[in-house]
Formats: C-alpha cells, structure tokens, sequence
C-alpha cells in the first residue's frame, strides 16, 4: 500500500476512534457513557453510509468531481477514482486517435483493403480503392457476401480453402475484365479475415511484353537452328579424324540450344494459356510410362519403383501433366547418383485431392535455394546442371502446368539425403477409375493464375 494511501486510512480510524473517545467522557461525564457512545457509533455508521451513497451515485452518473481535500480514507478513494477515470478517459482517447489513424493510412491505401467475418464470409468494412477496384458501395455492401458482390470472380472454392489459400497472382476485376488484380487473403484473427486486392495491370502488360518477345526470339532462333544442326548432321567425322571431337561437340551444344528453344517456346505457351481441357487423365498408364522412361533415362543405374495408392485418376490435359511429371522424373534422374533410388508415389489427401510424388536419394537442394528453384534458368549448381544437360526451365514448366490445374507444388529436400517434389491436386480435379467422362470434356475453362506451394 502506498505511503499516502496507508496514511489516509490510519487518518480516518485516528478521527473515528477520537469521535468515540469523546462520546465515551462525554457519557462519563453525565452518567450515561453507553448511551453517547451508542450515538457516536451510529452517527459515524450514518456518516460513512451518505459518503458511500455519494460515492455510488457518483459511479452510477458517471461525474468527474474533484476530490475532497480532507485527507480521509473516503477523499483518498475519491482520489483514485479520479485518476482511474482520467487514465479511462486518456487510454480511450488515445486508441480512438490510433484506430482514426490506422482507418485513414488504410483508407489511404491504394490496395483494396476488405475485412471479412470468417465463418460468414461478410463484408465488415472496406477502404475507398475497394469501390475503385472491387465495385464495393459503401453502405450497401455492409453486411453482405463478399461472394456475391464480387461476381464474376470464381472466389467461392478461393475462400472456402482459408489460411491454405493461395494468392490469386492474375485476376479479372468486377467492374472491368481489362483491369488486372493480385488477391491476397490474410487470417489476422480467429474470426476476421484480410483480403488485400492489388492493381497488377501494368505488371501484366510488361509480363506479356516479355512472353511475346521470348515466344518471337525462341521462334527465330528455331529455324538457323534447324540449319545448323542439318549441316552438322551431313558432316561426318571419319572424313577428318582430326574434327570429330569439335564436331561432336558442336553437335551437342546445337543439341542442348534446339532443347533450350523448345523449352522456352513451351513455358511461353503455358504463360499465355488460361484454359485447361477437362480430359480424363488414366494415372495407371500415365505412372506405367513414368517408370519406363526413368529406367530408359537412368539405363539401369537407379531402382525405380512406383505406388499407385490413390486408385483414382486425374481431370486435366494428359499431355501437360505428363510433361510435368517426366520433367520430375528426369531431374530425379539426372542429379541421383548411381545406385540410388527413385520412388514415384501416387496417393489420395486427407481432403479428398490426391498427391503425385517423385522422391530420390539424390544430392539434395541447399534450404537457401528452395524459394527460388522455379524461377527460369535458376540454377542450384551451374556446373552440374550443364554437365547433365539440363536446360533450367524444367521446374517452371512444371509450375506453370500445376497452375493450370489448380494444383501446387511443395518441395523438401536435404543435402546429402535427396528431395521430394510433391503435386497435390484439389478435390475436384481427382475422380474415381472408369467413372465416364467428364461433363465438361473436352471444354476448357478459365483458371485464375494462383500462386503455387512454397517454391514459388
């Protein structure tokens, strides 16, 4: 107890006990020390009970009176009360001016900032770049699904996922289809959500520029190419014995530059692609020729084996996912030493999707590289990658048909101890064996550009 507070009190029991000793002389005095003392007793129980009373109506009123000066135990309660309100008043005051301010930076913002209640799904408040972005109309969109207002986005499957919700890189914008927007939903509490919609118009454009003049010099480069691997061809070593070791690697690099031409005119095709066919994918002879080509690649060097666990096969383009799957099973391949193993596993989720994973006791990828394995031409080991006559587009070509398919890729790997590259795939991309065709075969549909596994 603090010194002041502790000599108030002992100040009112001083004051009471002398209020009693002088009823008590008092009662002496005439002969009737009880009597007086009964009264002094009563009239200090009826004093505390009106300081009480006036402390009550005090609170019930919500007044801010300044304390008494007496020094009492009741001046000292009014006191704290005064300063507890002050600091009420304060602390109040100071989170209002700092909810103003953070309201004005995020109405200031020019993302779209939407909050959302999480199980409802419902528009709880949003800044001014929503109504420039989103077509949200303040008050009307109060309250309302965020679903519904935001048509025609396919958000709905988008939401459902929650915290596991992948950001929507390349999106049509409600209010207008030319307007390009990155959708990003944050869980910042256990009943809100943050859904933050950016303009990345400008940022597609120049994207486009890109893939087009990749697409253009991939073409002409394709036929001088043609030639030069023609005229290599007709060449013939027996001829001049001196050449062959020049011609022979002239003939591989021509090689490895038609590969790295075909690649980049594929991964252009992909980026430019927004549709996939819904075809049904036969997993069992698709994981059949998996197999092959990794014994034909390795030429006996590495045990393969192949699970198919899930008994389920696949809606999607047979040719994409199977060049996405051989590009992992090649690289399984390449950076696996002799007499390792290679395990590719097809399995059903716990969420009703379903997973296809090439697992090798290869080298294994430096944790410090695996946020950037998929970019183009990213490299781990330069040296080892041309030795083996990889071309670095690989794994973009796998991330970019994923996309497609609304799948991702996770990747874990250990030096030393190999890698795991992991496809999953949602829930309504896997149906049972021989369930008939799909009601959209042979239909294409457009797939927003969603950002894949934690490689990307």
């Amino acid at each position: 107890m603090p010194a002041h507070t502790r000599s108030a009190w002992l100040r009112t029991v001083a004051q009471h006990l002398l209020v009693l000793a002088a009823a008590a002389l008092a009662g002496l005095a005439l002969g009737r020390p009880w009597a007086l003392l009964a009264l002094a007793a009563l009239g200090l129980l009826a004093w505390n009970g009106v300081r009480l009373y006036r402390l009550l109506q005090r609170l019930e009123s919500r007044q801010r009176l300044p304390p008494g000066r007496e020094g009492g135990a009741w001046d000292e309660l009014d006191r704290l009360l005064h300063q507890s309100q002050d600091d009420t008043r304060n602390r109040k005051r100071r989170l209002v001016e700092m909810l103003r301010a953070y309201r004005a930076a995020a109405a200031a913002l020019p993302d779209a900032v939407v909050v959302l209640d999480r199980n409802s799904q419902r528009v709880q408040w949003f800044n001014e770049a929503s109504t420039h972005l989103l077509g949200l109309q303040y008050p009307a969109d109060i309250d309302a699904p965020v679903g519904d207002r935001l048509q025609p986005l396919p958000i709905a499957h988008w939401l459902a996922s929650g915290r596991h919700a992948e950001p929507l890189l390349d999106a049509p914008s409600p209010l207008d289809p030319g307007l390009r927007l990155s959708l990003k939903l944050i869980p910042y509490s256990e009943h809100l959500w943050l859904l933050v919609a950016r303009d990345v118009s400008k940022l597609m454009r120049l994207e486009q520029v890109r893939r087009d003049f990749v697409a253009n010099v991939s073409h002409e480069l394709r036929t001088p190419l043609t030639v030069v691997h023609g005229y290599l061809d007709m060449l013939d070593p027996a001829d001049q014995p001196d050449w062959a070791p020049i011609l022979a690697e002239m003939r591989l690099q021509s090689q490895r530059m038609t590969q790295l031409v075909e690649d980049l005119l594929t991964l252009s095709r992909l980026e430019a692609q927004e549709a996939v066919a819904d075809e049904s994918v036969p997993m069992a002879s698709l994981l059949s020729t998996l197999r092959r080509e990794a014994e034909a690649l390795g030429q006996g060097r590495h045990a393969v084996t192949v699970e198919d666990a899930a008994q389920a096969d696949l809606w999607g383009s047979i040719k994409e996912l199977h060049s996405a799957f051989s590009n992992l099973v090649s690289n399984a391949v390449r950076y696996t030493p002799a007499g390792g193993r290679i395990a590719i596993r097809f399995a059903r989720d716990d969420d009703g999707g379903a997973t296809l994973s090439v697992q090798d006791t290869g080298y294994g990828i430096p944790a410090s590289h695996l946020p950037r394995i998929t970019e183009r031409f990213y490299r781990v080991s330069t040296s080892r990658s041309r030795e083996l006559g990889g071309t670095g587009l690989g794994l973009a070509i796998v991330k970019h048909v994923l996309q497609l398919h609304q799948a991702r890729l996770d990747i874990e790997s250990e030096v030393g101890r190999g890698s795991t590259f992991s496809c999953h795939f949602p829930r309504d991309r896997v149906h049972a064996r021989d369930a008939g065709p799909h009601p959209n075969t042979g239909a294409t549909r457009e797939q927003p550009r969603i950002q894949a596994g934690r490689s990307l």
